[in-house]
């Protein structure tokens, strides 16, 4: 299917589907006339994509674990990993927030809040 067709399909727009070539996200082969030739599961694939994204993955997440995602033979049991490991992640980030936050609390009102506290 051509690049504008998928787009439409995939709801996005005819230059992120190229961002996403670009970056290896998705393949396409060339027609003799130049265009673009994406084949139909490339939807699917898109879909996920911006799922993945919606779950806070990143595009070069994504990218890195996309092959090992589609050749999995236990596509659940892959996700769930890699959701278990996103947990993780996240909390690792939570508690850098949270102490981030207990840090800038503690310089409110100190007069020059880049000195160190205490």
């Amino acid at each position: 299917m051509l690049i504008g067709e998928l787009a439409a399909r995939a709801g996005l727009s005819r230059d992120t589907v190229r961002f996403y070539e670009k970056l290896g996200l998705v393949t396409s082969r060339r027609l003799p006339s130049g265009y673009r030739d994406f084949a139909p599961e490339t939807v699917v694939w898109l879909q996920y994509v911006r799922t993945a994204q919606t779950l806070g993955f990143s595009l070069a997440e994504i990218a890195r674990h996309g092959e090992e995602l589609r050749d999995a033979s236990d596509t659940a049991g892959a996700l769930s990993a890699l959701f278990a490991e996103k947990i993780r992640v996240v909390d690792t980030r939570m508690a850098e927030l949270t102490a981030l936050r207990a840090e800038l609390t503690a310089r409110v009102g100190t007069g020059c809040p880049l000195r160190a506290g205490g």
